[in-house]
């Protein structure tokens, strides 16, 4: 156990009247909810790049917070160090998961064999500290967006040699993911989409980013990784328009090329909120085309224009993004994974500590509200009352793909219904859910 954090033992629940700072008041690991612990239900994940590679830089400013294993010497050694110190979070947090770049874990050298060397080594390192902490990997990805080379673009980029090296990191990234047992692996298009249209070929560029999923879906298939491929939707930033822009977008994208059945989609409240949409819209339209994989837990701030990846802490409106999980019967291989970092003025180890400690807890509350409002079933009722007409076997016919156009027409002809509307009761359904809060 390393010296980084002040504390060395899993952090405890001790329940909400507790005044200590370093314990949980809501997430009770073992606590069961349906036959499952909150544990298994919530699946936390902790990232390892806004955990322990941001440096604080931003827009408008440089580097604030500063590491021992960021900085000048021996890089791999660096990295090994940086490992410890995570696994050290992970044992002290009790998160059963984690998640990584190739990037965050190993340092590039100057061929992409030595960096492929340098991922396995450390690798090799987790495989160990994996065995004897018991944590596992909720997924992998490869960073094919820090690097200028991808200035351009990954799968999409004008240079065919891009694309064959981004091929080839992708590969060793999913062997890598493979490996450690990873449940998903996720293509994360950091700088897939265009700048201007003046120097795009937008349909060959899609084209491009349909091919290379096919090959990443096929290779999966071929070592045998059970779990699927995870597309994060996001809209803009860095590049202007994004191929992958939101939930919507990307299932066309995916039925467009034959692959809807292995691709699914990890969502991001930060993401959604640059897509003008919800975080619950987001993960309801996931969950209707049959897509919905895996969040990443955190949130934007309402007057920033960019991903500011704050850690989720807002109950309320968690409750709303976990209620449609909940119905569906909860995660599979996904989980709620914390692409959040500290601010930028918040300095000391223990920060990372607070910042997961406090979303756990506040996580851990909107789980078991959004439970509460699934078994209670009152709002379910007021949706499926609102749409009880269509159980009737006349106007289900409507919708059998066998009645046209001029058979609803004649229908309408000899009964001349004259529908009336009926209230939505958008404003009693709204006090209804801050009943439960």
């Amino acid at each position: 156990m390393s010296q980084f954090f002040s504390i060395k033992t899993p952090v405890k629940f001790e329940g909400a009247g507790t005044a200590n700072p370093l314990a949980f008041r809501h997430y009770d690991a073992k606590k069961t909810i349906g036959g499952k612990s909150l544990a298994e239900h919530l699946r936390f994940t902790v990232c390892y790049w806004h955990s322990f590679t941001w440096t604080g830089s931003d827009p408008f400013g440089g580097p604030t917070i500063e590491r021992p294993w960021i900085g000048a010497g021996d890089q791999m050694a660096l990295a090994k160090q940086k490992a410890d110190v995570a696994f050290d979070m992970f044992t002290v947090l009790g998160a059963p998961y984690f998640s990584f770049h190739d990037r965050d874990i190993a340092p590039e050298g100057a061929t992409l064999a030595e960096s492929n060397k340098n991922v396995s080594v450390i690798a090799e390192i987790f495989a160990k500290k994996m065995q004897a902490t018991g944590v596992k990997l909720l997924w992998g990805t490869a960073n094919m967006f820090s690097h200028r080379r991808f200035m351009a673009g990954a799968a999409t980029n004008p240079d065919p040699d891009v694309f064959a090296w981004c091929a080839a990191q992708v590969k060793h990234a999913m062997d890598v993911t493979h490996q450690l047992g990873g449940e998903n692996y996720v293509m994360w298009g950091g700088r897939e989409g265009y700048e201007s249209l003046l120097n795009t070929d937008l349909k060959r560029e899609l084209a491009q980013a349909g091919r290379f999923l096919q090959m990443a879906v096929d290779y999966k298939h071929k070592i045998g990784f059970k779990g699927p491929i995870l597309i994060e939707p996001k809209p803009q930033e860095p590049t202007k328009h994004q191929y992958d822009y939101d939930v919507g977008n990307v299932y066309g994208f995916l039925k467009a090329n034959g692959v809807e059945k292995d691709v699914k989609v990890n969502i991001e409240q930060n993401h959604a909120m640059l897509a003008k949409h919800s975080f619950e819209h987001e993960i309801e339209l996931a969950l209707a085309l049959g897509i919905f994989g895996s969040l990443d837990i955190n949130r934007g701030d309402n007057q920033v224009g960019w991903d500011t990846d704050q850690f989720a802490m807002n109950v309320p409106e968690m409750v709303l993004a976990f209620y449609p999980i909940v119905k569906a019967g909860g995660f599979t291989t996904g989980g709620l994974n914390f692409d959040a970092k500290i601010r930028r003025q918040s300095l000391d180890a223990d920060d990372l500590l607070h910042g997961h400690i406090g979303s756990m807890d506040a996580c851990a509350r909107a789980w078991e509200i959004a439970t509460t409002m699934a078994a209670d079933g009152t709002l379910e009722k007021h949706v499926a009352a609102r749409y009880a007409g269509w159980d009737k076997p006349e106007n289900k016919q409507m919708l059998d793909g066998k009645t046209t156009l001029a058979d609803i027409a004649a229908r309408v002809a000899k009964n001349e219904p004259n529908p009336q509307p009926r209230s939505c009761k958008q404003e009693y359904l709204e006090n209804l859910i801050n009943r439960y809060m």
